[in-house]
């Protein structure tokens, strides 16, 4: 049990850690970003054999990962041509 504590909290670190390097802070999405953080920190260090490292390099690059697949899906507008 101890093991999963850790891992979390090293992935709630990673991203805590990227949420600070932004300039502006929407402390909503960054609450998520950081809960998000410590599941696939956990998952990362259930996977790989609890290491540390491991998990908290997984809940700064895996929040940055699931944006990243987010905006891509993301749109603001959809233009249609006429013929």
């Amino acid at each position: 049990m101890d093991s999963l504590i850790l891992a979390g909290l090293l992935g709630g670190v990673g991203g805590l850690t990227r949420g600070v390097l932004k300039r502006k802070i929407l402390w909503g999405y960054y609450s998520v970003t950081v809960a998000t953080a410590i599941i696939i920190g956990v998952f990362v260090g259930i996977i790989f054999d609890f290491d540390s490292r491991l998990s908290l390099l997984a809940g700064y690059a895996g929040t940055d990962i699931l944006e990243g697949i987010y905006k891509s899906f993301k749109v603001d507008k959809v233009y249609v041509r006429k013929k």
